[in-house]
């Protein structure tokens, strides 16, 4: 069997052709950045009270028609209730003063039956107070980003495996426009159902993109360049997108108008079909040979190198080498086929899971940090900075098992720590959920790329998509994870602390795949051994260097 990296070795790494994949598949990222998290703002819920009609109320019974009510050892106006209109009008006509003639606790209290009054200190608008998702429709406003979560469940599973059947580009494509328009359709939503099913299918095309730039960009660069991509490049562009959110959302504080921020810039990348080739990887699992070689001689034409006569012989047709036949079709199911590659698809799925769930459930509820949710978003999305430069470097120098399974440690016994801090150092907690960010985002990263070099060629794609789809159901019940905090203040935290350290403890038992190269057939696919000491192996068999230098 051919080795691809060996066969394509004459190109180099860093070419003119690496370096067009590289960045315009890094650039394709950004947007993913805004508009996965632009939900924050969209969805957020401003504060809000019962609308008081124009009625000849005096000043006195103005200020005290809403409610006081005590929520978190705080006082503050009830947000879905007042004092019946017509019973306070008849004592406001009677002169009666409210706390001195009228004991308030004695009057009978309504619902918010001329609707509600939204403050516009933080927002000119959000779909809350669009569509009134409230008090008794206030289970909308969690299920809104459920829905959205639920469409990227879906595109995770189905973007995978159509694209290991028809290719990494057309899927790319097709899910990057699906984003772009169903973005922009939400903006003329009448109704907050129309607007759900709309961002269902955003979120369908959202990860389908991201996991199709991932897996392509995967299969074409080589040696560091490849570890570069997959742990800096698309995250570190994702998280410029996500840094660029809180600005966006700052300057443009109505829904709608952010949204729109949010969807068209995905019209630039329409030019990018004719720079971003389809993965030669794929093409020769399909048997595909001379489409592969046309792509490969390309690329040699761009990096100014003079390509073989026949670059991949092993597929060429003669006695010793018969000519190529279109593999057999791979499906999901593959994934469990014998016991070592359903132990590593089950581990990664929990791990993935633990992942998202840490991951989007820190990111959505930056906004209730403090009282600039800007500044906390802001804050949140900075912080993944460091964790991705920490995942290259980690990638770069250290065994997958040992290093991804520190970070995610660091990020569970973190949120653990929130609960045993003080009530007057809130600092601190901001700190400590901040540093469970920084631990989870940096394992997302170092993962996603684990992922990726685990599978063979015929089931990276659909593995990616698989795990991605079990993480999805995480990041569906996501919303209403924060809101136990009505039972007990610290369980969201507790929570995510046991299954990071859970998932901690279950990467050690995955493959190795520090210094190999990709695996093309699933019987190259890395079998499960036994740990051992990362340092004793390195000095006692320095091929895996070498190997990571010249072939990965």
């Amino acid at each position: 069997m051919y080795n691809y990296d060996e066969t394509t070795a004459f190109l180099g790494h860093w070419g003119l052709f690496q370096q067009i994949v590289f960045f315009l598949l890094c650039a394709s990222t950004i947007p993913n950045g805004s508009g996965v998290l632009s939900i924050i703002f969209v969805a957020d819920i401003p504060s809000h009270h019962c609308m008081i009609p124009e009625v000849n109320l005096t000043q006195d019974w103005l200020n005290v028609i809403i409610p006081i009510k005590v929520v978190n050892g705080k006082q503050e106006l009830s947000r879905c209730s007042r004092y019946r209109l017509d019973m306070v009008r008849n004592l406001s006509a009677q002169g009666l003063i409210p706390g001195r003639d009228v004991n308030l606790t004695d009057l009978e209290q309504e619902g918010c039956v001329d609707g509600w009054s939204y403050s516009r200190d933080i927002y000119q608008s959000t779909i809350v107070s669009e569509f009134d998702l409230v008090c008794s429709e206030q289970w909308k406003q969690p299920f809104t980003s459920t829905l959205y979560f639920l469409g990227v469940l879906v595109g995770s599973f189905f973007s995978g495996q159509l694209s290991d059947r028809y290719g990494r580009k057309p899927v790319f494509f097709a899910t990057m426009a699906g984003q772009t328009i169903f973005t922009f359709a939400q903006v003329f939503s009448p109704t907050w159902t129309v607007f759900s099913i709309l961002l269902f299918f955003s979120g369908l095309g959202q990860i389908g993109n991201y996991i199709s730039a991932f897996v392509l960009g995967t299969e074409i660069l080589t040696g560091n360049v490849r570890v570069l991509f997959s742990s800096l490049g698309v995250c570190l562009c994702f998280a410029v997108g996500y840094m660029m959110l809180p600005l966006m959302a700052y300057f443009l504080r109505d829904w709608k108008s952010l949204l729109l921020a949010v969807a068209l810039p995905g019209l630039l990348y329409i030019p990018l079909w004719w720079f971003i080739p389809e993965s030669p990887r794929w093409l020769l699992s399909q048997g595909r040979v001379e489409e592969a070689e046309a792509i490969i001689r390309n690329a040699a034409k761009k990096n100014r190198v003079e390509a073989p006569q026949i670059i991949f012989q092993n597929y060429s047709g003669g006695e010793n080498h018969p000519p190529s036949k279109k593999e057999e079709r791979h499906t999901v199911f593959d994934l469990i086929r014998t016991s070592n590659i359903r132990a590593t698809t089950l581990i990664l799925c929990m791990v993935w899971f633990t992942i998202v769930i840490a991951y989007y459930g820190l990111s959505l509820n930056s906004s209730q940090l403090s009282a600039d949710p800007y500044i906390s978003c802001f804050i949140s999305a900075a912080v993944e900075v460091p964790g991705y430069i920490s995942s290259w470097l980690a990638l770069q120098y250290f065994p997958r098992r040992p290093s991804a399974s520190c970070v995610m440690l660091l990020g569970g016994v973190s949120l653990f720590f929130i609960q045993l801090v003080p009530e007057n150092l809130p600092e601190l907690s901001v700190a400590l959920e901040m540093l469970g960010k920084y631990g989870f985002t940096t394992s997302a990263s170092m993962i996603f790329a684990y992922t990726a070099e685990l599978y063979p060629t015929v089931l990276r794609n659909t593995a990616t998509g698989t795990c991605a789809t079990f993480s999805r159901v995480g990041s569906c019940i996501v919303p209403f994870l924060f809101q136990l905090r009505v039972y007990f203040k610290y369980l969201p935290y507790i929570i995510l602390g046991t299954l990071g350290v859970v998932s901690a403890f279950a990467i050690l038992f995955l493959p190795e795949s520090f210094g190999r190269p990709l695996p093309e057939t699933i019987q190259q696919m890395h079998k499960r051994e036994r740990m051992k000491c990362p340092c004793i192996t390195r000095k006692g068999t320095p091929e895996p260097m070498v190997i990571l230098e010249s072939q990965l």
